[in-house]
């Protein structure tokens, strides 16, 4: 048996762990879903209902609704939370002393389970024994307690800002690794050319770290419309349904709204299939300006 196929052999075994594993948890689940779109199922019993769910999904206000959430809280999180990254990630990238600690405590959010996290922040928004509304008061910045998940005006906000907290310190390392890879002698260079912070930032840190934002903003976008967790945890989709986004509101069909409620898994799986299509072609076309944006440049 010569070299080449000694190493292609150990290639394929070495690598069959983890194609079995794609295939097991991935691909299977994915094609299993495809069953149940021509029948209502709730874990039981299965009837074959042709295009019912189909034409449900049609007229189902609901879900439309979500849709449009969806759109708006991803909308608002990017708008947030990429500059914030950014700009954290150029004060961090200073060398200057305990920039280390920071990072880490920046960072520490997005290793934190969402749902604990999202647990405290429910405290911390509490409309009567809250933190933020007791802090609040004694600045005399509000004159009466706020009810920031009960109050439909303000409810998205509050989501958004436990969705900023958690995520920009992610963002934030992706940044500070693209900034790892711009030389220092560019730096220099500008520094001696007589170039201030904010013009070293726009003409030289910025364009540099092009790649990276891109990558980062597909991360962003794809992360921002699959969120559900925190919002589960902080307003279950409330105060009437105005924080309520596609893949919560999928998640309350599959597995029960509530204690009570039935299990619609075939329902579940069409608007499932929706939603994969909507981020799809966001995606798709975000890929595509971007892909223009480079052709122009």
């Amino acid at each position: 048996m010569n070299k080449n196929k000694t190493t292609k052999i150990a290639t394929f075994f070495m690598m069959l762990p983890a194609v079995l594993m794609l295939a097991v948890c991935s691909i299977y689940p994915f094609l299993w879903i495809f069953r149940y779109v021509c029948y209502e199922y709730n874990g039981m019993t299965s009837y074959y209902t042709g295009a019912h769910n189909f034409l449900r999904m049609l007229q189902d206000a609901t879900f439309f609704r979500s849709v449009g959430h969806t759109f708006e809280y991803a909308a608002l999180k990017l708008v947030f939370i990429v500059p914030l990254a950014l700009i954290m990630a150029v004060l961090m990238n200073q060398k200057i002393r305990g920039s280390g600690l920071f990072r880490g405590i920046y960072f520490m959010p997005t290793i934190i389970s969402t749902a604990v996290s999202a647990l405290v922040f429910s405290f911390i928004f509490a409309a009567y024994n809250g933190v933020l509304n007791a802090v609040l008061r004694s600045l005399g910045v509000i004159g009466q307690n706020v009810n920031w998940l009960g109050d439909a005006k303000v409810a998205m906000w509050s989501v958004i800002i436990v969705a900023v907290w958690g995520g920009f310190g992610n963002y934030m390392i992706y940044f500070m690794s693209g900034m790892a890879g711009i030389s220092e002698d560019v730096y220099e260079s500008a520094k001696i050319d007589g170039a201030n912070g904010i013009q070293t930032f726009f003409r030289i840190t910025l364009p540099m770290l092009s790649p990276m934002l891109k990558v980062i903003l597909m991360l962003a976008i794809t992360g921002a419309f699959k969120d559900y967790e925190s919002i589960m945890v902080l307003t279950d989709g409330g105060p009437n349904s105005r924080t309520q986004v596609m893949f919560l509101y999928i998640y309350q069909l599959i597995f029960g709204a509530t204690d009570t409620a039935t299990p619609q898994i075939g329902y579940g799986t069409v608007l499932s299939l929706a939603a994969a299509l909507i981020v799809g072609i966001v995606t798709a076309v975000y890929l595509f300006f971007a892909r223009k944006l480079d052709d122009v440049v």
